[in-house]
């Protein structure tokens, strides 16, 4: 294990999101929520590029059979629903909407998800302005063609991710009122999650509970936004590791590399004075001794 952080790019991302390795391609896509861009890292080249998106966006999955496509077809929740997503080599992006959704009040957008391990889209609901402290998110399924609500109450739903068997769902509401992770029994039939309890109380634990994803062996890494930290948590709910980020505002992580055995975190570049983290905004790798699981593609 080498805990060390690589810098991949100097993204600069107001907000760095859902991270996913497109196997296919050797590729890492990943948001820029408040800039508005679709994003990809080249792992073969190391170059990187980006595509403006029509609406912030809080998470996208690649969607089945885009094979074709030269950077795929990208399942992405967004402001006012879910579309699909088509990059072009001329730096241009089709968007084909799916879904609306309808929120309880304005000022809201789609946040952290991700799909089941049967390919389902699961993504939740925020209010943008996090000071309001608003319980007005709700958790979505997203089937194909409509959004169903799963759960609802959520100030900022995050850490949205699924256990190896598919059977376990887990869920973080990263606000400061709430840093709490919960785990659901999950019924892989119907997407439906049920009994929820809580899996992580991070009150007590350097850093709010941000994006996450899951090891091969059911290890739960989830950013610690604020404290420059991603935690390992065995399936039990213990703390098993912390790995240091060079930026305080980890977001999310994700398993990729040619062995899924790299953890690609994106981060925040927040206002203010960054002279004790000039890489904020930036993605990073760690080789955290683990392997990860391929993302499973998205039906639409």
């Amino acid at each position: 294990m080498n805990s060390t952080a690589e810098l991949l790019i100097d993204a600069r991302n107001g907000v760095g999101e859902s991270p996913v390795w497109d196997v296919q391609r050797q590729c890492l896509f990943w948001v820029d929520i408040p800039g508005r861009a679709l994003w990809c890292w080249n792992a073969s080249t190391g170059q990187s590029r980006q595509w403006p998106t029509p609406e912030m966006t809080g998470c996208v999955a690649l969607a089945a059979g885009s094979e074709a496509t030269p950077h795929g077809r990208w399942v992405a929740a967004m402001e006012t629903g879910v579309a699909v997503l088509t990059p072009h080599e001329d730096g241009t992006l089709d968007q084909e909407p799916q879904a609306t959704v309808q929120h309880p009040q304005s000022g809201m957008r789609f946040n952290d998800g991700r799909c089941d391990r049967q390919g389902r889209l699961r993504a939740g609901t925020m209010v943008s302005d996090m000071s309001l402290a608003a319980p007005a998110g709700s958790v979505y399924a997203f089937d194909g063609g409509s959004l169903r609500t799963l759960q609802g109450g959520f100030i900022t739903p995050n850490g949205m991710a699924f256990s190896p068997d598919g059977q376990t769902m887990y869920l973080s509401d990263s606000h400061p009122d709430v840093q709490t992770v919960w785990a659901f029994d999950y019924d892989k039939d119907s997407g439906t999650p049920s009994q929820q309890r809580v899996f992580i109380d991070m009150k007590p634990l350097p850093g709010r509970p941000d994006g996450a994803a899951v090891d091969e062996d059911g290890g739960y890494w989830i950013c610690g936004n604020d404290a420059g930290l991603v935690h390992r948590f065995t399936p039990d709910g213990r703390l098993d590791r912390s790995l240091a980020v060079p930026v305080k505002k980890p977001a999310m992580c994700a398993f990729g590399g040619s062995g899924l055995d790299t953890l690609f975190v994106t981060s925040i570049r927040p206002g203010g004075d960054l002279s004790d983290q000039p890489l904020a905004g930036g993605v990073f790798a760690l080789h955290p001794g683990v392997r990860g699981l391929p993302e499973p593609l998205c039906n639409t």
